[in-house]
């Protein structure tokens, strides 16, 4: 559907995409996800045609793109800021790009309000001025903006980033049903881990005008690529030389010249089920309450591990509570050295 060949783009001296390689399929929901100023932006824009490439080419469906102008690359845009009218109504917004494509006023008014009627916007919502509706709501008119041309893809550009985070997940939620019944091949960028995890059939990772991964979210987070996407998406613990060391002399099948990582949730405190698990001695320094589960903080091997239990309502542990951790070295992700990462 989209492919993304070799893309290099320049801003004076500067290199902010360094050979960009990115195949998206039909109807997937794509994201490119990484820090600020990572290029990812970058890449949305070159692929809509508002930034041209030093090198490389944008092809969609077999077709080379790259020097065709954004009005005609049939690909809906949703910005960060919704780029909406806010003096014009609701419905005016929505018919913007089908008055530029010069249709009849029956068939906009056939269409504008088929497809308002498929992201929740009500007749006297359509009435109403933009300035007048909440940020949910704006953010609905935007996509119907852009969905009302039938393009072949939207494009998302951190679309949620301006609102308040219960709202965030709500439209999130709306947001991917809408992508399954459309079945619009969509690319959404952002920096959230948690929206792109949700959200996305495959991620590509971004660091510093590089790809580092593309695979799906279980493979992004359970076999990241990379020491920097394993620092990147959620969070995670770095082991100390002292428990790497330890689980050696245990007679673990590791590398103790790696670093080596190990999730939160795959680091169990009294739990006695496997004989192929490494254990020590800890001490609850802290906790924080999430409701669903419990993060603790335990001191242990020379380091603060971050652990991550369900919440069964029965064991639950104090602050300076002896407990026992418990490793598998199958669960930990490994990398050799590379002088630049930051320990997590």
């Amino acid at each position: 559907m989209i492919r993304l060949e070799n893309i290099v783009v320049k801003f004076k001296d500067f290199t902010a995409l360094h050979n960009i390689n990115v195949q998206v399929n039909e109807g997937e929901f794509f994201t490119f996800l990484g820090p600020s100023g990572c290029g990812k932006t970058t890449t949305l824009r070159t692929l809509t045609g508002f930034i041209d490439p030093a090198e490389g080419r944008v092809f969609v469906r077999g077709q080379d793109i790259t020097k065709v102008p954004i009005e005609k690359r049939n690909i809906g845009i949703v910005f960060q800021s919704y780029a909406l009218f806010p003096t014009m109504t609701v419905y005016d917004n929505i018919a913007f790009g089908l008055k530029v494509k010069k249709l009849k006023k029956p068939e906009i008014d056939q269409k504008v309000r088929a497809i308002a009627k498929k992201v929740d916007l009500t007749d006297e919502q359509l009435a109403k001025a933009v300035s007048q509706l909440s940020g949910g709501q704006q953010q609905r008119v935007a996509i119907a903006r852009a969905l009302v041309t039938e393009p072949a893809i939207i494009c998302l550009d951190e679309p949620l980033s301006n609102l308040d985070a219960k709202l965030r997940v709500q439209l999130r939620e709306e947001l991917k049903k809408m992508q399954r019944e459309f079945g619009i091949t969509s690319i959404y960028v952002t920096h959230d881990q948690e929206e792109a995890l949700t959200l996305s059939d495959r991620i590509a990772v971004f660091n510093k005008g590089v790809i580092e991964q593309i695979g799906t979210p279980n493979e992004i987070y359970n076999h990241s690529a990379t020491e920097f996407v394993c620092n990147f998406i959620g969070d995670i613990n770095r082991l100390s030389d002292e428990i790497v060391n330890g689980m050696v002399s245990a007679g673990a099948a590791i590398d103790p010249k790696k670093h080596h990582y190990i999730r939160l949730e795959r680091v169990h405190v009294n739990d006695g089920s496997s004989d192929n698990i490494y254990r020590l001695d800890g001490i609850v320094k802290d906790r924080e309450y999430y409701g669903l589960y419990i993060k603790y903080y335990v001191e242990a091997g020379g380091q603060t591990l971050k652990v991550m239990e369900r919440n069964d309502g029965v064991h639950i542990y104090e602050r300076g509570e002896k407990v026992s951790i418990g490793i598998s070295p199958a669960d930990l992700m490994s990398y050799e050295p590379s002088g630049t990462e930051e320990k997590a």
